[in-house]
């Protein structure tokens, strides 16, 4: 990673040391190393304060020199201290570079053994680049299969759609456990999530000022307010959960002043005991967020991949996400995934079968409110019609496993398919 100044006070960088200086890019660079999370990882420090920043991103070009800089730089460390890695995994645009430079500029040269693999995160960035790392790497993917369908016409894609496929992210379940979350009021797993939540669900709302005396559902969003996230559904549905009778929470903000000042508004308007607006960066506020809401809502109008919705049945919440990428390949239909689910979480073909029932919450393909509405409904309706159902389901999802275990596999396999090509 570069060196940037602001990841020096982090608490996961304890024990950083010096492991190697050279001379390269007109300057000294600097590499540092520590074990974060059980992994070696490697810093690099040019002398010329490049990443002396407060950010990561800034101006478009400036972005792109750094980037390049720092590709270049990694395979240069990589060369100097005789290290030769199996694989040389580059993600997004940023690292994008370092796939042409590794096999112009590294492998004839003394670092001959790695093979390029290559990650899409967002297509909506950087194209042009990462069109030209998926022709340089021998496998390509991006994190999720149904993604992988939705842009695998692209340009920057389909002329290596042969070795392009989607892999599932996780996530980090030692930090999503609500077994052993700091910021809960009541530890709890699948056998005690109904009193688990309820505990979440009171302290959720003395926290953020919510009527306690309600027996409603609580519907919760939390994300970054941006036109990909589905924000005039996020508006929509802040409306129809309190048409509903129910409570609405909001964990996020907007890096377009124009659309916070819309949000605003909103919470001006709705904002009281019966919804909640939060326009900030808030790590104990959205475990609880998680824990305590009955329902989580996800509607973008795309997402490569979306942690939120597994982090939500991690807790036992119940999924609302529009059908797209990753949230397609997560959140199953309680009314029509039924097979797609029995063979996705349970590999079997026939979901008639006792235990096979896979679905986790309800979803929509449309983009309008009218869609948005077919899934939210059914939702809040389950939660006032059949409690018992929907109790189970919340069970029900908080067992099935949406970490890093599938995936490490599936990259496992991918990387020895690159090193054997």
């Amino acid at each position: 990673l570069p060196r940037y100044d602001f990841l020096l006070s982090s608490p996961l960088l304890q024990g950083i040391t010096f492991e190697a200086e050279m001379d390269w890019g007109g300057c000294k660079n600097f590499v540092t190393t520590c074990v974060v999370e059980g992994v070696r990882v490697f810093f690099i420090e040019p002398s010329n304060g490049m990443f002396k920043v407060g950010q990561v991103y800034s101006q478009p070009h400036d972005d792109e020199v750094k980037f390049e800089f720092f590709c270049k730089a990694a395979l240069e460390f990589l060369l100097q201290t005789g290290r030769q890695p199996d694989i040389i995994h580059c993600h997004d645009w940023s690292s994008a570079s370092a796939a042409r430079a590794y096999w112009q500029d590294y492998h004839h040269y003394g670092l001959w053994k790695p093979k390029v693999v290559f990650t899409i995160h967002n297509l909506e960035f950087g194209a042009a680049a990462i069109g030209d790392a998926a022709m340089n790497a021998q496998k390509f993917t991006t994190v999720s299969p149904s993604y992988a369908f939705e842009v695998g016409g692209h340009p920057a894609v389909e002329p290596h759609s042969a070795k392009f496929s989607g892999i599932i992210n996780g996530i980090d379940t030692d930090i999503w456990d609500p077994l052993y979350d700091q910021f809960l009021p009541t530890p709890y797993s699948a056998e005690n999530a109904e009193e688990g939540k309820r505990d979440a669900k009171k302290a959720l709302r003395e926290r953020l000022g919510l009527r306690q005396d309600r027996d409603c559902p609580v519907v919760g969003v939390v994300s970054r307010l941006t036109t990909q996230k589905g924000i005039h559904l996020i508006k929509h549905a802040a409306y129809r959960t309190l048409d509903r009778g129910g409570q609405f929470v909001l964990l996020g903000s907007a890096p377009d002043p124009k659309i916070q000042a819309d949000f605003d508004e909103l919470a001006g308007q709705l904002g009281g005991d019966m919804g909640a607006f939060c326009y900030a960066y808030d790590e104990p506020l959205s475990h609880l967020i998680y824990a305590g809401c009955d329902v989580i809502l996800v509607p973008s109008m795309f997402e490569p991949c979306g942690l939120t919705q597994m982090i939500a049945m991690r807790y036992g919440s119940v999924p609302v996400v529009r059908q797209t990428g990753g949230l397609r390949d997560t959140v199953f239909d309680v009314d029509h995934d039924k097979a797609r689910a029995a063979w996705e979480i349970h590999g079997s073909d026939d979901h008639t079968k006792a235990g096979m029932d896979g679905t986790n919450g309800f979803s929509f393909e449309g983009t309008d409110e009218g869609s948005l509405d077919y899934a939210l409904n059914r939702a809040i309706d389950c939660w006032y019609n059949d409690i018992a159902f929907f109790r189970q389901l919340q069970s029900r999802n908080m067992t099935q496993d949406w970490s890093w275990n599938k995936p490490a596999l599936d990259y496992i396999e991918l990387y020895y398919s690159a090193i054997k090509g």
